[in-house]
């Protein structure tokens, strides 16, 4: 009988190909981390806040509790390296009825809803240009505006390059994250270019904040929507070749990149901005660079905002798909979720589903951006149950092979959960009604789990002993 540490895996007939390089792999967690936010929310930070200084504090605790969280999904991604992340930690730790419910959280409400306010977004940030501004006028004879007729084309334009591979997906993500990086960069280097700008800006305060320990929660919390989206890889972990390695290299040295991109950002914005002047601009980073360049930077911040929207576009689509298919593949949902295209091995028709869905909301939804913040709470509840899987698979399972252990365990885990739970409560506390209704959605998944159930029976179990 063979002494090797053991692995649990669920069962599949088909999976989908291992192509993802570390390179590929690191891409996804910073271009789909580094959205619009690095750029907007230095202005509610300072008006939470009133202090450069204290600003810095911010990115660097929301920093370390994203790594945590990071490191804590690097454990648990490197031993089980399959599509679907999250749902497979949780599937494995706490059941079939948990891992579904979040599998119809991010299937049914927070990835279209996601979609759909980044193709938003973008076409938004587009409309400041002169050539673009037909994007905030409607479509003729119809209710539309040509900024949803727009955010629709993007949506499946992103929806068919995933279509046809991860491979091709991940080739796209891994150019234009290091083209973002580097216009991120210029922008950075820029501002400490020129003679507008002065160190003295850095001790500037802002009469008049929130200040004290609500402001600092409330900066806290938009430095961790900032950071949002370090997950996302391990959706599609399995689809990375060498996973053990990789995956732990991604998560963690990806978070390292964003927040020191992130930090550089911030210190530019405020070496030629003054603390008032941040919190009175709607976008920071376009103030700073009119004050440099003029409209013509402002322009370049428009269009590095764009580009850096249109990269986490691609990596939220694919990884989106990942989750319907993985627990179709165990027959926890309807089995056209699983099917791969037999050309382009891509999980086409959840992609399709996951297209229609952000489309349904981009035609009917005009406020769509309210309908994603009733499940936002949810994902910070499942932040929070998944890390815990960590000491449940330490406990129940101490002889798999663990390839990467996170460091500091089980401190830094516990905090990591401690912390979600605090912003978890208070999500649901400030906006009680929203998060009441998020709740109800969740629950909708009930239903729908009986009728998978009485559909197909039994789900397929998870393997003990051995990687598929």
């Amino acid at each position: 009988m063979s002494s090797a540490p053991k692995t649990l895996s669920p069962q599949s007939p088909a999976e989908l190909p291992r192509v993802l390089g570390a390179s590929q792999a690191m891409a996804v967690v910073v271009g789909t981390i580094i959205g619009s936010g690095i750029f907007l929310v230095p202005r509610e930070m300072m008006q939470d806040l009133g202090s450069s200084s204290l600003v810095y504090l911010a990115w660097i605790v929301g920093g370390l509790l994203s790594l945590f969280g990071a490191m804590t999904y690097a454990e648990l991604g490197a031993m089980l390296p399959y599509a679907g992340g999250e749902y497979v930690y949780l599937r494995g730790a706490y059941g079939d009825t948990t891992a579904f419910l979040y599998m119809w959280t991010w299937f049914a409400v927070a990835k279209p809803a996601s979609i759909a306010a980044v193709t938003s977004g973008l076409a938004r940030t587009l409309g400041v240009f002169p050539a673009f501004h037909w994007l905030m006028l409607p479509v003729a004879g119809s209710p539309l505006l040509w900024s949803q007729f727009f955010a629709i084309c993007v949506t499946w334009f992103m929806s068919g390059l995933n279509y046809l591979g991860i491979k091709k997906a991940g080739d796209f993500q891994l150019v234009f994250t290091v083209l973002k990086g580097v216009l991120i960069l210029i922008v950075a280097a820029l501002c400490f270019a020129s003679i507008s700008g002065s160190w003295a800006n850095f001790s500037t305060t802002l009469p008049g904040a929130v200040g004290g320990l609500n402001g600092f929660m409330a900066a806290l919390i938009a430095t961790l929507w900032a950071y949002d989206g370090w997950n996302d890889l391990t959706m599609v972990a399995g689809e990375v070749r060498n996973p053990e390695r990789s995956l732990p290299i991604a998560l963690i040295g990806g978070l390292f990149v964003v927040g020191a991109l992130f930090m550089a950002t911030n210190a530019a914005i405020q070496y030629i901005l003054p603390a008032a002047q941040i919190a009175a601009s709607e976008r920071p980073a376009v103030a700073a660079l009119s004050v440099v360049a003029g409209p013509r930077g402002a322009g370049f911040v428009a269009a590095a905002m764009a580009l850096s929207i249109f990269v986490t576009l691609n990596g939220t689509v694919m990884s989106g798909a990942r989750v319907p298919y993985a627990a179709a593949k165990d027959r926890l949902f309807f089995p056209q979720f699983a099917q791969i295209h037999p050309r382009f091995q891509s999980p086409s028709f959840a992609l399709i589903i996951q297209g229609a869905l952000a489309t349904i909301l981009l035609l009917f939804l005009s406020e769509f951006q309210q309908f994603f913040d009733l499940a936002v709470f949810a994902e910070w509840l499942f932040y929070m149950l998944t890390a815990s899987t960590v000491f449940f698979y330490r406990s129940k399972y101490p002889d798999f092979a663990r390839p990467y252990r996170v460091w500091g365990y089980p401190m830094l885990p516990a905090i990591f959960i401690v912390c979600a739970a605090a912003v978890l409560v208070s999500s649901y506390t400030s906006n009680l009604k929203a998060s009441l209704i998020g709740t109800v959605l969740i629950l909708l998944g009930l239903p729908v789990l009986w009728l998978v159930r009485k559909l197909y029976g039994v789900s397929i179990p998870m393997e003990h002993g051995h990687m598929y």
